[in-house]
Formats: C-alpha cells, sequence, structure tokens
C-alpha cells in the first residue's frame, strides 16, 4: 500500500517549540484531507507518514497538502523492511512500469545505526537497478531519481517529491485581521500571512446603499479561495458608503481619502477585539498610490492601538500580482466590479499629509459614533474547506 512522507523544513529550525509546530502541522493536515480517505497521520523522524485506506486516492491526497502551509514537499512512497534485499525487492516495484535510460539513487539515513553508508547504499541499490534494468547511471541530469530514506525501524522508497509552499502551519503564530479589497493586493498580504502561521479573519468595507455588489461577491469568491489554506474564515461585510458621505461633507477634499482609510482602521480594530485578533493587516505597498506615501502610512496608523502589518509593503506591483495569479485570485481581482475606494474620491489628494492636518479635519466628526454605526451594521459570514458535503 502507498503512503505519503511529508516532509518539512522551517519547522526543523524550532529546537524546543518543535512539537507544538509539528502538532499544528498535523492538524492542519487532518483539517485539509478531511474528505478524502487518510486513515493515520504518524510523527516519524524529521517528517510525518500518512498512511491512506484508499491507495487509487493518493493523487488526490498529494494535490491537498501541497496547499498546507509548512509542508516543504509530499512523496507517494513504499515502505521497505530494513534490509538491502528489502530494499532491492521494494526497488522492483516502485520501478516497474517505469520508461527511463538513465537514472541516479540517493538514500539519506536517518537511522545512523544502519551498517550501510549512505554511498554504500546508492551503489547497491544502483547495481540492482542497472542489472535489473537496460540503464545506465548519470549522476548530474538523470530522467529518474530513486530516493531511499532509511528510519530507524523501516525504509522509504519514492521516485517523485511534490514541492509544498513551506512557511509555517496556520495557527502557530496567532490571529490577525485583513482589511480584504475585491482588488489584487489585499488577498496576497492575506496569503502571506497565513504562510507565516497567522489565522486571517477578514473585513471588507463595500460603498452600499451607493454602490451594486459586485464587490462583496469578489470579495466571498476570494476569501472562499483563501480559505483552502486556512480550513475556516470568518468575512465581515461592512456598508461603509454613508459613512463616507458624511466624511464628504465635513471635512477638506483632500483629506478625505486618508479619514477613509482611518475610519476603516478603527472599526477594524473594534472587530479585532472581538476577534481576538493581534494586529491588521493592509495590502498597501510604498507609494503605489497616494494614500501609501510613508508620510500617510504613518496618519493612518496613528489612528489606531494595534499594529498594523504590510506584507507587501517593499513589492511592486508587477510581483504582487505574479504571486496572485500563482494562489488563484488574480482573475477574480481584475473582474470589473465599484469598489468604495473609488467612492467621493478628490482630485488631488493630499499625499505628505502631517497628524496634525488630519486631527484638525476630523474634528467635526464624531469618529466614535460613526465607528459604531459601522460595527452595528457589519455582517458575519463563515466559510470551510473541504466544505461539508
Amino acid at each position: 500500500m502507498t503512503v505519503l512522507l511529508v516532509h518539512y523544513h522551517e519547522i526543523a529550525l524550532k529546537a524546543r517549540n518543535r512539537p507544538f509546530f509539528i502538532k499544528q502541522l498535523v492538524h492542519n493536515l487532518r483539517r485539509a484531507t478531511a474528505d478524502l480517505p487518510v486513515r493515520r497521520i504518524r510523527n516519524l523522524t524529521g517528517r510525518l507518514l500518512l498512511e491512506l485506506s484508499e491507495e487509487r486516492s493518493a493523487g488526490a491526497v498529494v494535490d491537498r497538502i501541497r496547499q498546507v502551509f509548512g509542508v516543504a514537499n509530499c512523496s507517494p512512497a513504499l515502505r521497505s523492511p530494513l534490509t538491502l534485499e528489502g530494499m532491492e525487492e521494494t526497488a522492483d516495484r516502485v520501478l516497474a512500469g517505469r520508461s527511463f535510460q538513465t537514472f541516479r539513487v540517493t538514500a539519506r539515513r536517518a537511522n545512523k545505526a544502519f551498517p550501510l553508508t549512505s554511498q554504500q547504499i546508492n551503489e547497491a541499490l544502483g547495481d540492482f537497478v542497472r542489472k535489473r534494468f537496460p540503464v545506465r547511471v548519470d549522476l548530474k541530469n538523470p530522467e529518474l531519481t530513486l530516493f531511499i530514506q532509511i528510519l530507524p525501524k523501516e525504509a522509504f522508497l519514492h521516485l517523485e517529491k511534490t514541492p509544498g509552499p513551506g512557511g509555517l502551519p496556520v495557527g502557530v503564530a496567532g490571529r490577525v485581521v485583513v482589511l480584504i479589497s475585491g482588488g489584487i493586493d489585499s488577498p496576497v498580504a492575506a496569503y502571506r500571512m497565513m504562510r507565516r502561521g497567522c489565522l486571517v479573519s477578514f473585513v471588507h468595507f463595500h460603498g452600499a446603499p451607493f454602490l451594486d455588489r459586485r464587490t462583496q461577491e469578489k470579495t466571498r469568491e476570494i476569501v472562499k479561495l483563501l480559505t483552502r489554506f486556512q480550513y475556516a474564515s470568518r468575512l465581515t461585510l461592512v456598508p461603509f458608503g454613508e459613512l463616507q458621505q458624511e466624511i464628504v461633507v465635513n471635512v477638506p477634499a483632500q483629506y478625505r481619502v486618508l479619514l477613509y482609510r482611518r475610519l476603516m482602521a478603527r472599526i477594524a480594530e473594534h472587530m479585532a477585539g472581538l476577534e481576538g485578533a493581534k494586529a491588521i493587516i493592509t495590502g498597501e505597498s510604498l507609494g503605489q498610490v497616494a494614500s501609501q506615501t510613508l508620510e500617510n502610512l504613518t496618519v493612518t496608523e496613528e489612528a489606531v492601538q494595534l499594529p498594523v502589518l504590510r506584507p507587501l509593503i517593499g513589492m511592486d506591483k508587477e510581483e504582487i500580482s505574479d504571486q496572485a495569479r500563482g494562489i488563484g485570485t488574480y482573475e477574480i481581482s481584475i473582474q470589473p466590479d465599484q469598489d468604495c475606494c473609488t467612492l467621493f474620491v478628490p482630485r488631488h489628494p493630499a499625499t505628505r499629509a502631517t497628524v496634525e492636518e488630519i486631527a484638525r479635519a476630523e474634528l467635526p466628526l464624531d469618529i466614535d459614533r460613526l465607528v459604531k454605526i459601522g460595527v452595528e451594521r457589519a455582517e458575519m459570514e463563515t466559510f470551510t474547506f473541504p466544505e461539508a458535503s
């Protein structure tokens, strides 16, 4: 029966905290494969072993595992006894039906008590394969590599290594709130925080009642897609159009966008308190638009006490778009919509506002009342992956 070997990389560097990270990774692997025939997950030396109840489902399980943060790579493998003869017999089964002209053997010993060194195993299994098949050894550019992993109680042989996303298991770094729009940037910011082990709650500000529901529908699609990386998500939808209108009526035009963003941050901070989140995450990138100069970023985050983290701060639009394509959100994000950030935007927004200027501009506003309205009118939705059948 085929089993799946899951290797982790960064987790291995965690020393005394490693058991905590491995426990969370096992938990996430179980959640990611909840609707697939994974019978058991075992913690072996430096890797995890997934035992399947249906061999034919191995490909589907690998497809899920390759999206689990903390996974370096995943390999369908066959068990072997800890003897040279047993490994030769298993190699014969692994290579059966394969067509290749060149190969190499790569053995790794987690069990240093095994009597043969890695090089001796390479040579012995290499000789066996050359005698069994009409092929030759190529150590630099082989068509096929036979991997052998020697563990304390058993060995495993496999041919493939499907790369995973790396990073840390979701859940080891606490919860954060992401300001999610229907655009390209914020979904990538959320993804990058998940990859660093954060659980993400989403807050979306939409232009109701002045704009249609397209941006809300896009955001739902994006959150549903991102949920496959953390298995359960909460999306809070905040109607923002009337709050924007009040800002427009009461403050100088050049400061509107900054006051929108400060009010969003305050409402998000309130939501973070309800969620037990420790930081606010945005998709801002330095200098990308007028509100994202150093001065304006400073003014925005001055409105809240929680840390405001910006995972994309040093990335350009092309880099962000490439990653959005990689995670699958790009095609959703570029669909036309009506974003609240484009509502009541002045022709000449301030690019280098000061805290003092913004404080004066906010004086006509009852900030506490506006935050309360935003919180009271918010609606929450939940998403899960895999979805219940």
